[in-house]
C-alpha cells in the first residue's frame, strides 16, 4: 500500500514535469503564446494520483476586459491548460504523455464576474480517461472556495505527442519505470 504522502509527492512530480517540459519547449522554440503566461504563473497547490490538481493563479490586466473583470476567453485558456494538466498523474509513456491530446469540446458556465486583481483557485478532476478520449471537469473559485466563478467540462481526444517535444528530457522521464505488471511507478 502506498503511503498518502508518497502518493501526493508522486502526483506533484508528475504535474511539475509537465510544466518543466512545457517551459523547456517554449524556451527552445522562442514560443510566446498566451498560454505561456499561465504556465509561467500558475501555482500547483495539490495533486493526486487519481487525476485531480488544484492551482492558484493571480489575475492581472492581461486576463481582463474593459469592464475590469476576467474576459470569458481567458477563462477558456486557463481551464484548457489546468484541466489538461490533471491528466499528468495518470499518464505513462504512450498514454496521455505530455499534453498528448487536443480539445474536442470545452464548455464553460460563467456564474459570477471575477475582478482583475483576484487570485483564483482552479480545481481540475479527471472524470474518465480511456485510450483515445478523456473527460475532465474544472471549477474556478475564490481562494476560500466560497464563491464559484465558473465551471467547465473539457473533452479531450488523444493524439501522439510530438517527437520533438519528448526530446526535452525532464527528471520525471527517469523516474518512470515498469513494474512486473507493466504499470508506471517511481
Amino acid at each position: 500500500m502506498t503511503h498518502p504522502t508518497a502518493s501526493r509527492e508522486k502526483a506533484m512530480k508528475a504535474v511539475e514535469a509537465i510544466f518543466e517540459r512545457y517551459l523547456l519547449i517554449a524556451k527552445s522554440t522562442n514560443f510566446t503564446g498566451f498560454d505561456k503566461h499561465i504556465m509561467s504563473t500558475v501555482k500547483v497547490v495539490d495533486a493526486t494520483m487519481g487525476g485531480t490538481v488544484t492551482f492558484e493563479l493571480p489575475l492581472d490586466e492581461r486576463y481582463g476586459n474593459l469592464n475590469g473583470v476576467m474576459h470569458g476567453g481567458a477563462a477558456g485558456v486557463i481551464f484548457d491548460m489546468c484541466t489538461t494538466i490533471a491528466l499528468g498523474p495518470l499518464a505513462k509513456p504512450g498514454f496521455w504523455d505530455f499534453l498528448g491530446g487536443v480539445t474536442r469540446t470545452l464548455s464553460i458556465s460563467y456564474l459570477k464576474a471575477i475582478p482583475i486583481g483576484t487570485t483564483i483557485r482552479v480545481y481540475s478532476e479527471v472524470m474518465q480517461v480511456g485510450r483515445t478520449m478523456a473527460l475532465i471537469r474544472g471549477t474556478m473559485t475564490s481562494l476560500d472556495r466560497k464563491t464559484v466563478y465558473c465551471t467547465c467540462e473539457h473533452h479531450k481526444v488523444a493524439v501522439p505527442t510530438r517527437k520533438e517535444h519528448l526530446e526535452h528530457v525532464v527528471e520525471w522521464d527517469g523516474l518512470w519505470a515498469k513494474d512486473g505488471e507493466g504499470k508506471a511507478k517511481l
